[in-house]
């Protein structure tokens, strides 16, 4: 292409501002639409008629920040959603009446330092089951919520092994626990004895976040859950109540149920009857598959709505009136409504009306041979206008580390494509969503092979002709952010800049430091892939792990961003290495935001990051 087709540079503004809406969800009895939208530069909820013909009314009125998850209540009489302080993630449960937007929203759990979370019940209306850590904070106990007065009776206290309490429809509990010997257990709750009665025991390692998804059948008889068992993929299964037996009821040939992507969920249940309608698997891109005549016939005219991925999906409670949004790459949260009476759609919203499609990138899915042959997949978004060959490249890396990169619309991908950088999202072993034997060969390879799979990621763009070798940077969140510091403490040669987000430098320091609600439940996850801090051995390993052991290899211009409020990864790890890398008279850039956590949430402060990380890739690359 020639540089008379290159788009218009796109202000970082436009960028990260709030959407004009997103979020939308169409209440129980089919009248209301809610959804967010700024207020006071916030995203709070707002309520509207379906058919539009009143004004818009904003229910919420949080001045500090954003609120992005709320749900009606299935009366459609109240709105709950949760709200922290300044990303600490200590979440409270709100209550707010959209019929009188000028009463103050209601705290339902006033606990101080509590972390809550409610799950309604469609059997049991304006009752909720809530679950919050105010007795111990290393644990969850589960309650029920009467939503009308708050009241909160108490269902069943954790013994000590429960991850989180799964209600059933008619208010039986169920337990995702995690056993002494680091099994995953599900069991039922017996309110009479107080006891948990195990289901089925799953091998721990095959789950590094637990068992995900899992819902309860209408009939209280049987769990859908996604299961490893007998399969490198994970399939979707229903587990008996009463025997245990696991049954499947779908796979994919080559695609994992979508257990690790959060939102939405890959279960999809009827609103009418709480029956499995349908499940979302992922690969390059989602598929769905329809269990029901019924959502199928509506899936198909849904899908014809838009070319992007179908995400969130509401329907009121005669199963005809349908609100659902789309992931893109270049055209973020479209959002429909759908009348099955009428057979008749609209647009109600383009969440960023003001980015055109066209100026934007497309991600174009890649594999990647890793230098053991593994394969490894992953995303290439290339600047519009621009010819694809010896670009700067940045090699954005995600968290978790188990989680993935998806097809998808993201704002600090399109900025960099924008500025003319080649995107590369490669996800390296440990990614979930490959089979379990790949997430398993992250194992004990914290800055080892996971770190040589996003070497292998840069030298394949380079060796295919898209980067050039000289102006590559790394730019990374929570693991994501670690990653960029063992880049540049391990592979000081290979990037020009750095950029870690709330990323780790000291792996002892961060699992001690984690939050109380996570402590007791880490031996598949942080103990099996990178060791116990509490044992001198491992721990020394651990250190030689650790970016904050080899600060004298830096030489890489580093910029470093961290929340204050971080539960997760605490603002030591980030302060600990600026130090470091000052007392040695190394220059590094450090943005510290009072009002976030890991992540930023606040659109201002969005905006001041990105343009710090504009300004330091145009210095560096």
């Amino acid at each position: 292409m020639t540089d008379t087709t290159r788009p218009p540079l796109i202000s970082v503004e436009e960028f990260f501002r709030p959407p004009v809406r997103a979020g939308a969800t169409i209440s129980p009895d089919g009248t209301r639409i809610a959804y967010l939208a700024p207020w006071k530069n916030r995203l709070n909820v707002w309520v509207q008629d379906v058919e539009g013909k009143q004004e818009p009314r904003c229910v919420t009125a949080d001045e500090t920040r954003s609120v992005y998850i709320y749900k009606w209540t299935h009366d459609s009489r109240w709105l709950l959603y949760l709200q922290d302080n300044g990303g600490d993630e200590h979440w409270h449960v709100y209550r707010v009446d959209p019929d009188a937007p000028e009463v103050s929203a209601v705290d339902l759990t006033p606990f101080p330092r509590v972390r809550a979370s409610f799950e309604l019940l469609k059997a049991r209306p304006g009752k909720a089951i809530v679950q919050h850590n105010a007795r111990n904070p290393e644990l969850v106990d589960a309650f029920e919520l009467d939503i009308a007065t708050g009241e909160l009776t108490p269902l069943a206290e954790n013994p000590g092994s429960v991850v989180s309490w799964i209600p059933g429809p008619g208010g039986d509990l169920f337990t995702n626990t995690l056993t002494a010997e680091g099994d995953v257990e599900i069991s039922q709750w017996d309110p009479a004895t107080k006891t948990l009665r195990t289901i089925r025991v799953y091998e721990g390692r095959d789950y590094p976040l637990g068992i995900h998804p899992i819902a309860v059948s209408p009939d209280g008889q049987g769990l859908w859950l996604g299961s490893y068992e007998g399969s490198d993929r994970l399939r979707l299964v229903r587990v008996d109540v009463a025997t245990g037996e696991e049954t499947e009821v779908d796979s994919h040939p080559t695609l994992d149920l979508a257990g690790q992507i959060m939102l939405p969920s890959p279960l999809i249940l009827s609103e009418q009857t709480g029956e499995l309608i349908g499940a979302r698997y992922y690969g390059e891109r989602q598929v769905i598959h329809a269990f029901d005549d019924d959502f199928a016939a509506v899936l198909n005219k849904l899908t014809d709505l838009s070319g992007g991925d179908l995400a969130g999906l509401s329907c009121d409670d005669s199963g005809q009136r349908w609100v659902v949004s789309f992931t893109h790459d270049r055209e973020p949260g479209v959002t429909y409504f759908y009348d099955r009476t009428t057979d008749e759609s609209r647009l109600l919203f383009r969440p960023y009306p003001n980015l055109d499609p066209d100026a934007l990138a497309p991600m174009t899915p890649v594999t990647i041979t890793a230098r053991d042959g593994l394969d490894v997949h992953g995303y290439l978004t290339l600047p519009v206008g621009r010819e694809p060959e010896n670009l700067p490249l940045v090699l954005l890396v995600h968290g978790g580390p188990w989680a993935r990169d998806v097809w998808s619309y993201q704002p600090d991908v399109q900025l960099l494509a924008n500025r003319g950088y080649a995107v590369l999202q490669a996800n390296f072993r440990g990614s979930t969503g490959y089979g379990k034997a790949f997430t398993q060969a992250a194992i004990g390879e914290f800055a080892g092979t996971m770190h040589d799979d996003l070497i292998d990621a840069v030298d394949w763009a380079v060796k295919q002709g898209y980067a050039d070798r000289d102006r590559v940077a790394i730019f990374g969140g929570s693991y994501g952010g670690y990653a960029a510091l063992v880049g540049v403490t391990f592979t000081p040669d290979v990037f020009a800049a750095a950029i870690d987000y709330v990323g780790i430098s000291s792996l002892p320091n961060f699992m001690r430091t984690l939050p109380d609600v996570g402590r007791r439940f880490l031996a598949n996850n942080w103990r099996l892939y990178v060791g116990d801090p509490s044992d001198p051995e491992q721990e020394a390993d651990m250190l030689a792990r650790s970016p904050i052991t080899k600060v004298d290899q830096i030489r890489t211009p580093l910029l470093v961003v961290q929340g204050a409020n971080d539960s997760r990864v605490v603002q030591a790890e980030s302060d600990n290495m600026v130090a470091a890398l000052r007392a040695r008279g190394v220059e590094v850039e450090y943005m510290v935001k009072e009002d976030e956590g890991h992540g930023f949430v606040n659109p201002d402060n969005n905006i001041d990051m990105y343009r710090a990380v504009e300004k330091f890739l145009a210095a560096h690359l």
